[in-house]
């Protein structure tokens, strides 16, 4: 019951959420925490695992709950259901997109979605940030947080550093800085 309960819920979630991963995240907190298998702190741990795991966040955090929740089993579950509904969708969308792709309606729908996506991925930083307890009160490593954010969002918009790039110098300026 309990891998049915995975696999349905991740299935959901694949099959009805726009905008990849991160925008993802708001919407599987709800549903793991809804069904009590983490709490929004432990999930928000999971989801900094695989955020720095090859891949997809999204099916890294399908993996992370479904493995927490029961195991081996579970992260099958979780998985295949993350990744089954895009799969029959991308197949059957490709069969019809290249006949409508350049139709007012679809492209209108388009530009429609991308303000929500970016407003989830939005939400997602923020909430994780207070989750996370990067945003709280005002203290010198709230201050440090901040300094960082602002150094590696103008590094990366106004010298388009590799992310890479800006994730080694962030984790550098942290260890020097933290310590």
């Amino acid at each position: 019951m309990l891998l049915l309960q995975l696999f349905w819920t991740f299935f959901k979630i694949g099959l009805l959420s726009f905008g990849g991963g991160y925008a993802m995240i708001p919407v599987i907190e709800h549903e793991v925490t809804a069904h009590g298998w983490m709490t929004s702190a432990e999930y928000y741990e999971a989801i900094a695992l695989a955020g720095m795991s090859p891949g997809p966040v999204a099916t890294n955090g399908a993996v992370y709950v479904g493995y927490h929740t029961a195991g081996l089993a579970g992260a099958v579950a979780a998985t295949l259901g993350m990744v089954l509904p895009s799969l029959f969708l991308i197949v059957l969308m490709a069969a019809f997109f290249v006949r409508i792709n350049e139709h007012k309606l679809v492209k209108s729908a388009f530009y429609g979605l991308r303000p929500i996506v970016a407003g989830l991925v939005a939400y997602a930083a923020i909430h994780f940030s207070q989750t996370s307890g990067i945003i709280g009160p005002i203290s010198w490593d709230s201050g440090i947080a901040l300094v960082i954010f602002a150094f590696s969002l103008f590094a990366l918009i106004k010298y388009k550093l590799h992310p890479l790039y800006v994730i080694a110098l962030s984790g550098l300026a942290g260890a020097a800085l933290y310590s």
